[in-house]
């Protein structure tokens, strides 16, 4: 099959010749991928060779495997805490969070190597770089050509989705149950706070010749001038740069709503901030999901996800003072908006996509289905080529919604709970006397968990209703405002009804229902409305 993804390879491979130090794709001519171990040891050689480039530890895995952190600079700061006098846009790059989509674990390394060799004074002038080339190295380590038997390459096989506990690091950024996130939240968030993340997958699903994908944070929840800044402006930009720069072709990540008629659109999804680059959206950061596409040979998508690094970067270095101020609007925006509530202030409880103002053109083939009934994928690729340019339902608007409180107040001492705040970075205090607000509490008139487990839990739907009332509050109760950059989060975690709860994974399990008889308690968490 011949893909879209017309890489300059004379320009591309020209760049990576000049250097000595080859990853594991390149040494073996494109066959094999990085274990744990040579990850760490191409590491140690780079830290070696260059002043400009720090190892640090995100987290320790749970088979006991460090997971490195690349810290670049020039000058390269000693910790967070130059970065207060440093002017620098933070970019984090992430890679191996399914240790069986291998191409940004190889590129990204390849990119460190790259950038510290020719020490280009753009990057370093406007950028420091942190780069997590290996997130999941239990998974990492379980190669074998039995996985992801669908991929095209490399022919010696890759790891698996999970970690070391059975888990999807890439549904875990709200609960966080895993070393690994946590260490991504504590130590990569809360510490450096970078201003863009990209978070790098190799997809499946619709056929097409693009081998290179990607789209930008899309929860509604988010900061909707952050959103509109990433469809309109930085997306579109990489877009080109990376076509008419790195010679590589590409689009928006998406599905097909409807196989059997392209007409329909295609769809983003996924939405939810479970999803890392959702997280990062909520968070008033931006950030961008590649997903390098699975029907590509090996060797294209590597070198497609290299060329969409350095396009995001190029992009970030040229546009550090408007990305910098965005956010910082963001920001303020939350830390003052008690100060001016207005009825449209709103969390999002049920949302729906819409058409971008923009359609994609994508370089499609047409399907037939599956001859063996009821065996995925339901639909097989033929060798007929179409070009479609339909909509692309990726801006997603709330259907439901409910007033954004200026804080909550939360009646019982679970350590879990405060953990899982903290863990965020969440905000919050005790009260030290007695105080009566005017709050909204939840009633429960349902309660009903999911009937498959879904990373460990079954997941709680709710239904109930809110009940104006005032209300005295002992002192040690826990309050948690929401004029702070993390507010939507801190509401996500905090609304019931919310997709992504800690009622619905489970937190409040223990305190929804009482020892003896039939109904529901009051859910301890009141919404602070006046």
């Amino acid at each position: 099959m011949r893909f879209l993804l017309v890489v300059d390879l004379v320009m591309i491979l020209n760049i990576l010749s000049v250097h000595g130090q080859m990853t594991v794709a390149e040494k073996s001519d494109f066959t094999s991928t990085f274990t744990h171990a040579e990850v760490m040891s191409f590491i140690n050689e780079l830290t070696a060779a260059s002043p400009f480039v720090r190892l640090d530890t995100l987290a320790m895995s749970v088979e006991g495997k460090l997971v490195p952190l690349l810290v670049m600079g020039d000058p390269l700061p000693a910790g967070p805490e130059d970065l207060k006098t440093d002017d620098r846009l933070v970019v984090y790059i992430q890679a191996n969070i399914h240790a069986g989509e291998v191409e940004g674990k190889e590129a990204s390394l390849m990119l460190a190597r790259d950038l510290l060799k020719a020490h280009d004074p753009d990057y370093f002038r406007n950028l420091i770089i942190l780069i997590c080339p290996n997130l999941n190295p239990d998974g990492n380590d379980q190669i074998s050509t039995r996985n992801r038997t669908n991929q095209n390459g490399p022919i010696n096989g890759v790891g698996v989705r999970q970690n070391g506990q059975m888990l999807d690091l890439n549904r875990d950024a709200m609960k966080v149950e895993t070393p690994e996130m946590r260490g991504v939240i504590t130590q990569v968030f809360n510490r450096w706070d970078p201003a863009l993340t990209v978070d790098c997958h190799t997809t499946n699903g619709s056929y097409h010749e693009e081998a290179v994908t990607f789209n930008w944070m899309v929860n509604p929840n988010g900061d909707r001038n952050l959103i509109n800044y990433m469809r309109d402006e930085l997306c579109p930009a990489v877009s080109r740069r990376l076509k008419t720069v790195y010679g590589v072709d590409n689009i928006f990540y998406g599905e097909f709503i409807d196989f059997r008629d392209y007409s329909k659109g295609w769809e983003s999804y996924a939405s939810e901030p479970r999803y890392f680059v959702n997280y990062v959206g909520i968070r008033n950061r931006l950030g961008i999901l590649n997903e390098n596409y699975v029907y590509a040979d090996y060797k294209t998508r590597v070198l497609g996800c290299y060329g969409l690094l350095r396009s995001i970067l190029d992009y970030s270095a040229e546009n550090r003072a408007t990305i910098s101020e965005l956010i910082r609007a963001a920001d303020d925006a939350m830390i003052l908006r008690n100060s001016d509530p207005v009825s449209a202030d709103s969390f999002a409880l049920e949302y729906e996509a819409r058409p971008t103002p923009e359609m994609v053109t994508i370089h499609a083939y047409e399907v037939a289905p599956n001859p063996e009934p009821n065996v995925w994928p339901y639909f097989i690729r033929t060798d007929k080529k179409v070009t479609v340019t339909i909509p692309f339902f990726a801006d997603l608007y709330p259907i439901k919604s409910i007033f954004f409180p200026f804080g909550y107040a939360l009646t019982i001492q679970d350590q879990g709970i405060l953990d899982l705040l903290r863990t965020h970075g969440i905000s919050f205090s005790r009260l030290e006397d007695s105080t009566t607000w005017q709050v909204e509490s939840f009633s429960i008139s349902e309660l009903k968990p999911a009937e498959r487990l879904n990373q460990g839990h079954y997941t709680n739907r709710v239904q109930g209703e809110y009940t104006a009332a005032k209300k005295s509050f002992t002192p040690g109760t826990i309050y948690i405002p929401t004029a702070q950059p993390l507010g939507k989060l801190a509401a996500y975690l905090l609304e019931p009804q919310s997709d992504d709860s800690m009622l619905l994974w489970n937190f409040f399990d223990r305190y929804l229902v009482p020892q003896w008889g039939r109904g529901y308690l009051p859910y301890p968490v009141y919404r602070i409305i006046e």
